[in-house]
């Protein structure tokens, strides 16, 4: 993003080049590996302060814990898949918890110990009057009941939901996960709910791509872009129509969403050929990443539990 200003607005004062390198851009990252490799890619294209006084690109922090103080304008982030919570909003995680209910973190709509959902009510407080943000999040996000239900309508009220990106089966994660990007802004002004849409780009109907053989190329997202134009306040022009039922973007008015059983978002339109309709098996290398990927997980979990069991007995000692 830093080399694209530049390249596009080679008039910048020293100042700002100066805040382009050093302030502009702020990552944070749960694992310290994961974390020394996105603060070298960063430095290695000109983000960071070299200085022994500046502050690193990248904090290594619990995002969910450790909620930032400050604002931003843009915020993309692909939350880690999964029901396991690092947040202490369970009466598991946290001796607070009371007639075994979650507890709320402040400025989140709805308790619950799903890691989505809560990324979805911690993005939106780190937006500034006008912010935007991105947020990759699987399909139970869109359609899960009760707390699901809660956030996704609070989302829809203070915040400006106006894109939805469908994206094919196995992009992120294991084989078969189902994922998708939501887009929303922060208005700086509230929008009236009669004039605001959410628009769908179906991806993932008739699609398929894998992590080796057939990966996904930019090209596979040029029209997505050309629909998505300038953003919300573009405009915007269906593909889809009465006539044409085959187009892949699609808008919604909000009243009808509403209306929805549990403010459903799991909006599908187009139907599958016959011909792609069942997915491939996936190939013995992927079945085999995915096997140990989750007894990896699973030995992990069962080290923790024997740990935790083990701590009684060391305290009566």
């Amino acid at each position: 993003m830093r080399e694209y200003i530049l390249r596009h607005f080679p008039d910048l004062s020293a100042e700002q080049k100066r805040h382009q390198r050093d302030k502009a851009y702020r990552g944070i990252e749960l694992v310290d590996s994961v974390a020394r490799l996105g603060a070298m890619n960063l430095y290695l294209h000109g983000i960071g302060s070299t200085g022994a006084s500046g502050k690193p690109p990248i904090s290594v922090k619990d995002s969910l814990l450790e909620p930032s103080d400050e604002n931003y304008d843009l915020v993309l982030t692909n939350p880690p898949f999964g029901k396991k919570s690092s947040l202490p909003l369970t009466p598991e995680h946290s001796k607070a918890g009371r007639n075994g209910k979650p507890l709320l973190r402040k400025g989140f709509w709805a308790a619950t110990g799903n890691k989505q959902l809560n990324f979805l009510q911690h993005v939106p407080g780190m937006l500034s009057p006008g912010g935007r943000a991105a947020v990759v999040v699987p399909d139970n996000v869109l359609f899960e009941r009760g707390v699901g239900e809660v956030i996704r309508r609070r989302l829809m009220e203070e915040y400006d939901v106006h894109t939805l990106l469908r994206l094919p089966t196995g992009l992120f994660y294991a084989q078969g996960v189902k994922a998708n990007v939501i887009f929303f802004d922060r208005p700086a002004r509230p929008k009236p709910p009669a004039k605001k849409r959410l628009w769908v780009y179906d991806l993932r109907t008739d699609m398929h791509f894998t992590l080796k053989t057939k990966c996904l190329r930019r090209s596979d997202l040029e029209e997505f872009i050309e629909c998505y134009a300038d953003g919300p306040n573009s405009d915007r022009k269906e593909t889809w129509t009465k006539r044409r039922k085959n187009g892949k973007w699609r808008a919604y008015a909000y009243a009808d969403i509403e209306r929805r059983p549990e403010c459903n978002l799991d909006l599908t339109w187009l139907t599958p050929s016959s011909s792609v309709r069942a997915q491939p098996i996936p190939t013995p290398d992927i079945l085999a990443q995915s096997i140990a990927t989750d007894l990896r997980t699973a030995l992990s979990e069962i080290e923790k539990l024997a740990a935790s069991l083990a701590a009684p007995r060391r305290q009566n000692r």
